[in-house]
């Protein structure tokens, strides 16, 4: 039986990646990488570069596919259709890279940012992957330090606060309005800066892109303050790299914390 490891490695920092995680890849024959293009070579290059730290030379191989392009076009109605559109795509190249490059007794193995349970599509497309019958294995999942809990710790700040409950959603649910009775609202896939619609309101930002590599930026203030200067960084960043991942705490009364 052919056996995946999914392994959650951090939010780009090399340090953040646990012994579970060391030890996983230490059991991988394959790891299979999807590529974003020249714009994010870099991602790439991060993973391997992991590999090579923790994994004797020779000792496993690298299978690279090229990832199916989304329609980030698509909003309202079609957003989740063009969501759903995408990880059938990537299921079966999932499925293609799984059957024809694993052999029925090794372990292969996807190297997934962050906690693969946190806004990741990985666990999710090798389920459709078993539904559909593309290739017959078996899987585990290895957590990783999230890029919400790596942001939090960079601001020296908790992410909840007593008897006050957090939630976590992204820009687009943003843009529809602050979540009622949470005063702890962390965001996630903000590629509109849904903040700066809140420039009027009594909050406090913590905001970081790039989170644990050598780019890192970091903000924090009050949004009225901060938002003007995140948005200088951010068109910096992105025009510089062509790519940019960032999040964000806002927090009321944030001396209450």
């Amino acid at each position: 039986m052919r056996t995946i490891h999914v392994i959650g490695i951090g939010a780009g920092d090399p340090d953040q990646l646990t012994l579970q995680a060391v030890k996983a890849m230490r059991d991988t024959d394959v790891f299979f990488v999807l590529d974003k293009g020249e714009v994010k070579s870099d991602l790439t290059r991060l993973r391997k570069d992991m590999l090579r730290t923790h994994i004797p030379e020779g000792g496993y191989r690298v299978v690279e596919a090229r990832d199916p392009e989304r329609d980030r076009r698509a909003g309202g109605a079609d957003y989740s259709p063009a969501v759903g559109d995408w990880r059938s795509a990537r299921a079966g190249i999932y499925a293609r890279l799984i059957a024809e490059e694993l052999g029925e007794d090794e372990t292969g193995a996807f190297l997934v940012w962050g906690d693969p349970a946190l806004y990741d599509s990985t666990i999710a497309i090798l389920e459709e992957v078993l539904e559909h019958g593309g290739a017959d294995f078996t899987y585990d999942v290895i957590p990783g330090v999230s890029s919400v809990s790596a942001l939090v710790a960079r601001h020296r700040t908790g992410l909840n606060r007593v008897a006050r409950p957090v939630q976590i959603t992204t820009g687009r649910r943003l843009a529809e309005g602050l979540p009622e009775g949470v005063d702890d609202v962390v965001v996630m896939l903000d590629a509109h800066q849904a903040f700066r619609a809140y420039t009027d309101e009594d909050l406090h930002i913590y905001w970081g892109a790039y989170i644990g590599t050598p780019d890192e930026i970091l903000v924090s203030g009050p949004i009225a303050e901060a938002a003007p200067r995140i948005e200088r960084l951010r068109a910096e960043a992105r025009e510089r790299k062509g790519w940019i991942m960032d999040t964000y705490l806002l927090r009321r009364d944030p001396g209450d914390a």
